[in-house]
C-alpha cells in the first residue's frame, strides 16, 4: 500500500515556513526531516511523529495515538497517529509543532 499523498501534502503545507526541511521516502512512506533528523512522516494513511522519550507518555494520551511499530518492535520516542487523529489541518500542525519542539534540540546528522 502506498502512503497517503493528501496527508503528505497537508504536512508540506504545515512545514512551509520551516527552514532546512527535506523529504525522504523510506519504509514504504515519506518522511520530513530537519538537519537529518525525522520530524514527521506518512506511513500508509497515518501520521508519524518523533516526540522523544520524555514526551511520549503525554503524546500517547491523545485519541487515535499509538507507538510507531511496524516491525513488532516500537521505535523509541515515535508515535503513530491514525487518520482519525489528523482529520483537520490544526491537528496536523499540532503534531508538527510537537516534533519540531523535540527534534529542534537534537544535533544535526
Amino acid at each position: 500500500m502506498a502512503f497517503d499523498e493528501l496527508l503528505a501534502e497537508r504536512i508540506r503545507h504545515g512545514l512551509a515556513r520551516k527552514k532546512d526541511i527535506e523529504e525522504k521516502k523510506m519504509f514504504g512512506g515519506i518522511f520530513f526531516m530537519k538537519n537529518g533528523n525525522v520530524l514527521v512522516g506518512v506511513w500508509k494513511r497515518s501520521l508519524i511523529a518523533q516526540v522523544g522519550d520524555k514526551q511520549i507518555d503525554d503524546a500517547l494520551l491523545g485519541p487515535h495515538v499509538s507507538r510507531f511499530d511496524i516491525t513488532g518492535r516500537a521505535i523509541k520516542g515515535w508515535v503513530l497517529v491514525a487518520p482519525e487523529g489528523v482529520e483537520d489541518d490544526e491537528k496536523v500542525k499540532d503534531w508538527i509543532e510537537r516534533a519540531v519542539k523535540f527534534v529542534g534540540k537534537l544535533p544535526g546528522k
